[in-house]
């Protein structure tokens, strides 16, 4: 198994999602949603010319974000590639960019000191030979399903194996690539679900541990990998296979569309982001965090200020979050614990009038203080048989850490306590 120590420990990336579903505005599987020909479908591709594009200012973003690494749709499902591909016609290259796009975005991420990912689809539904099935844009289309009956997934399946070959080669050293996605258990009755048996995944498995033995490969070819990568979701928990935690990543958007979209309100305020990375790091687990660009190349305004604020918390509050995961601790209600080795981080999600009692905590911790700026917070262990009187406090079970906060709480979006762990 690769070595993935540095991904458990930078726990923060960010996922982009561009290509040339970014004109119409409409989500990434506008293709597919609104069954839209390849006919219909090329003005998007004659009309992709991002001149406002500078992936460095993207870098920049992200770093400033506490990011660590990235990861890139080098192709989506519609079958659209990034970069210089000799294997197909249907890249930016072609388009009015006239340019690769992914190699100076690699360079720009590079340059700031993140790990490169990329995302490649396992579906392509402009390839001749990737036959229609029930998530095709031509699915409805009766005449076109007749005509496409002898298509052959294997010869996709070389193209795929490829354009993979590709990516892994013409790049330099590549520390995640990030599938999708398999889908073998459905049924439309006139046709069924891809899995591992049309993009001959053990073999694809192997030419990429073979080409970038590091590399660190998800869970979507239907092989294994080596993390999980549950999707716009928060886990209840620790993720576990076969009763032992596994190394996993939550893939998360900010307004519920992966590409650019433009009418989409459904943005996620900051204070949300922060507190679902908390959570994810409090169960052991990565956030990959998604922007999806426009088409002349930008973040958009809320986007950006939605990195600047998770940012802003970050500057203050990464040592909660790089090389943390879950602590055998219990935090009290509306709060998280991070942990590592002796340094344990509660996630204030509601702040509470003057006390936070720490079950199981009350002998164990030599100093605590609010993280933002590194002022003491009072402690103490009451005594467990003290009756409650008007202004002291009792009921409390034995062993219960009380820490004493200021009435208003700190300025900023998720207060946390560093406690200091006896050794």
């Amino acid at each position: 198994m690769p070595d993935s120590s540095w991904f458990t420990h930078d726990r923060f990336g960010l996922f982009i999602h561009w290509g040339i579903y970014a004109l119409p505005a409409r989500h990434e599987w506008v293709k597919s949603r609104e069954m839209i020909s390849d006919e219909e479908y090329q003005k998007y591709f004659d009309h992709f010319d991002p001149d406002l594009y500078d992936p460095s200012t993207w870098a920049q973003l992200a770093k400033a974000a506490g990011m660590k690494y990235f990861v890139v749709t080098t192709k989506h499902h519609d079958g659209f590639c990034l970069w210089d591909s000799a294997l197909t016609d249907y890249k930016a290259t072609n388009t009015p960019a006239g340019r690769d796009l992914l190699k100076p975005m690699v360079e720009a991420f590079r340059s700031e000191g993140l790990k490169v990912g990329f995302y490649h689809s396992v579906i392509d539904w402009h390839h001749p030979e990737f036959p229609v099935d029930g998530l095709h844009p031509m699915r409805e289309n009766l005449e076109f399903r007749e005509k496409a009956r002898n298509r052959d997934v294997r010869k996709y399946a070389e193209y795929l194996h490829g354009q993979t070959r590709e990516l892994l080669t013409q790049f330099g050293k590549i520390d995640i690539i990030w599938f999708d996605f398999s889908y073998s258990q459905r049924d439309w009755g006139w046709s069924r679900g891809k899995g591992k048996e049309d993009w001959q995944s053990e073999k694809l498995m192997a030419m990429v541990r073979e080409l970038q033995p590091h590399i660190l490969v998800n869970d979507r070819l239907e092989v294994g990998g080596d993390f999980k990568t549950p999707e716009q979701y928060q886990p209840a928990g620790r993720l576990m296979v076969d009763g032992k935690p596994v190394v996993w990543e939550a893939c998360q958007t900010l307004n519920g569309s992966w590409g650019y979209h433009r009418d989409n309100l459904d943005w996620k305020p900051v204070d949300m982001l922060i507190r679902m990375l908390v959570d994810t790091v409090s169960k052991d687990g990565n956030m990959l965090l998604n922007v999806g660009p426009n088409a002349r190349g930008e973040f958009e305004p809320r986007a950006i200020e939605r990195l600047k604020g998770i940012g802003e918390w970050m500057r203050l509050h990464g040592r909660s979050i790089y090389g943390c995961g879950a602590s055998q601790f219990t935090p009290p209600p509306d709060c998280r614990y991070t942990q590592r080795g002796n340094r344990l981080y509660l996630h204030l999600f509601a702040w509470p009038f003057r006390h936070v009692h720490l079950p199981d905590l009350g002998n164990r911790v030599e100093y605590a203080q609010l993280l933002n700026d590194a002022s003491e917070i009072q402690m103490r262990v009451v005594d467990p048989h003290q009756q409650a009187q008007n202004t002291t406090m009792g009921g409390l079970a034995p062993n219960t850490l009380t820490l004493e906060l200021p009435v208003q709480k700190p300025d900023v979006a998720v207060p946390v306590i560093e406690l200091f762990l006896k050794e």
